[in-house]
Order: structure tokens, then C-alpha cells, then sequence
């Protein structure tokens, strides 16, 4: 499996398991290598994760987890599982430097999507739409119209971009009330998970 060559990396971090289990390099990781740098500070940050965690995740939590990786490399703040409002929950919702709200929803197979009628209520939750797909996924289904990316457990790569549909002023302001909200209250669990 090869990533088309217009697949794009945008970071410059890597993280220490980019082999899974089987030793076979990730399709996405090879990507990934290719604008790899590291300086100290580099090193001293590179996150490890227990590979076992890949394998008690669900398919497009594998895919969510890869999405994250590039989205953290291009300094997004971004979380999974996000409900913008009653009846919608976004896979991956991630909010830029520049404050554009980007959403991926994770598809891991044709029946994944041909079973799935909420993605279009996503779109006016967002000033970007993107699918998010495994490496040997059949892209001839999806809507070329919305941007895509190839993820696995180990980072992503941005294959085709999404056009930019401008979030009007009240729905920004709600959506990044509820995200900081929703983190902040994820983050406080964490710490006490009593609570």
C-alpha cells in the first residue's frame, strides 16, 4: 500500500512507535519520514504510547487517533467525539491557530460510509469538512467536493484539501465556547476522576 504522491505532511514531529505491532512500517508513517527534524527540544517532547492502546481501539478511533498526530503537528487544538449540537457527534473537531473550525469524520470502510446519513449535518458546523480514511481505502465513493486525508493509528497526511465555507460570527463564538467547555471539563476528569 503507497500513499498517492500528493499525499502532504505538514509537521516536523514524529512520535517513537512508527512501526505497529507487526513491524511493518505504517503506510502514513513513511510519509510522515520524510519531513522529519528534530532539535532538543524535539527529543525531550516526543510522546511515547503503549502499543496495546491500538489494539482496544475501534477502527475509526484508530483513524481518529492518526488524525489527531497530524492535526497536533500542525498546531491545532483538536478532540474527539465532539457534539456540536443535540443529535450530532463529530468524529474529530479541531479549531486552527487562526481560529478556523475544521471537522473530520473517520470512515474506515465502504459500509462505514454507505451507512452513515448524518455526515451533511456536519457541514454547517464548520468552516472545513474532511473524511478521514485508512491507506487502502477505494476513494471513487466519497464526494471529491470535501477535503480527505489517509490516517492510520500513527500520524496522517493531507491527500486533497477542503474549500473554505466562513462560519458566521454567533455559531464561531458558540462552537468554541462548547469545545474549550468540553476540554476543560475532559481535562478536569483526568485529574479526579471522581468527579
Amino acid at each position: 500500500m503507497m500513499l498517492p504522491n500528493n499525499a502532504q505532511h505538514s509537521g516536523n514531529r514524529t512520535f517513537k512507535h512508527d512501526t505497529p505491532p507487526n513491524g511493518t512500517p505504517s503506510v502514513v508513517a513513511n510519509v510522515c519520514k520524510r519531513s522529519v527534524s528534530f532539535n532538543k527540544l524535539d527529543r525531550q517532547s516526543t510522546q511515547t504510547i503503549p502499543l496495546c492502546m491500538v489494539h482496544e481501539l475501534q477502527a475509526g478511533q484508530i483513524l481518529a487517533r492518526g488524525v489527531q498526530r497530524l492535526l497536533h503537528e500542525m498546531n491545532f487544538a483538536s478532540i474527539t467525539e465532539f457534539i456540536p449540537t443535540r443529535g450530532l457527534r463529530v468524529d474529530v473537531m479541531a479549531i486552527t491557530p487562526k481560529g478556523e473550525i475544521w471537522i473530520v469524520e473517520c470512515k474506515s470502510s465502504r459500509t462505514d460510509f454507505a451507512s452513515d446519513n448524518k455526515w451533511q449535518g456536519y457541514l454547517d458546523w464548520c468552516d472545513k469538512f474532511f473524511f478521514a480514511i485508512p491507506p487502502d481505502f477505494s476513494t471513487d465513493i466519497l464526494p471529491t467536493e470535501y477535503g480527505l486525508i489517509f490516517a492510520d493509528s500513527y500520524g496522517g497526511a493531507i491527500h486533497r484539501p477542503s474549500s473554505l465555507t466562513t462560519l458566521n460570527a454567533a455559531r464561531r463564538k458558540k462552537i468554541a465556547l462548547n469545545f474549550a467547555r468540553c476540554a476543560a471539563q475532559r481535562l478536569h476528569q483526568q485529574i479526579d476522576p471522581r468527579i
